[in-house]
C-alpha cells in the first residue's frame, strides 16, 4: 500500500524560508517521479516543482524559479521542497504526489509538469504573512 505524507508547513513572514518534507512508502522511490503541487483558496491546483525518477531535468513553475528547490534523500524515501524568499502569494496547501507527467523539450529542460493518476498526501498548509 502506497502512502505519501507531507510535513513542514507553517505560518511564516514574507522573506522567510521553509522546508517541506514528503515521505513515501510502499513504492520504489528510486523509480518513481515525484512532484509538489499547491492549491490556494479559489484557485486551481498548480504544479510547483517536479523531480523525474531518472534524475533528469527538474521542473519549476516560473513563479518559484530561483526561490524553491526540489530534492530527494533516497536513503529516507523523502522528497523535499526548500522554499526561500517566501511571498504572500505562496500561501497555499502544498501536496506531494507520485508519478506526475513531466514534459521536457530539447534545450529547454523540463517545461511542464502535470498531475496524473498517482498517489497524493493530505497536504500541508503554508501561510506567508505580509
Amino acid at each position: 500500500q502506497v502512502e505519501v505524507e507531507e510535513s513542514g508547513g507553517e505560518l511564516v513572514s514574507a522573506g522567510g524560508s521553509l522546508r517541506l518534507s514528503c515521505t513515501a512508502s510502499g513504492l520504489n522511490f528510486h523509480d518513481t517521479s515525484m512532484g509538489w503541487f499547491r492549491q490556494a483558496p479559489g484557485k486551481e491546483r498548480e504544479a510547483v516543482a517536479c523531480s523525474p525518477w531518472s534524475g533528469g531535468a527538474k521542473y519549476y513553475a516560473s513563479s518559484v524559479k530561483g526561490r524553491f528547490t526540489i530534492s530527494r534523500d533516497y536513503s529516507k524515501n523523502t522528497l523535499y521542497l526548500q522554499m526561500n524568499s517566501l511571498k504572500p502569494e505562496d500561501t497555499a496547501r502544498y501536496y506531494c504526489a507520485t508519478d506526475p507527467i513531466i514534459t521536457t523539450a530539447d534545450g529547454l529542460g523540463a517545461v511542464n509538469c502535470q498531475s496524473a493518476s498517482g498517489f497524493w498526501g493530505q497536504g500541508t498548509q503554508v501561510t506567508v504573512s505580509p
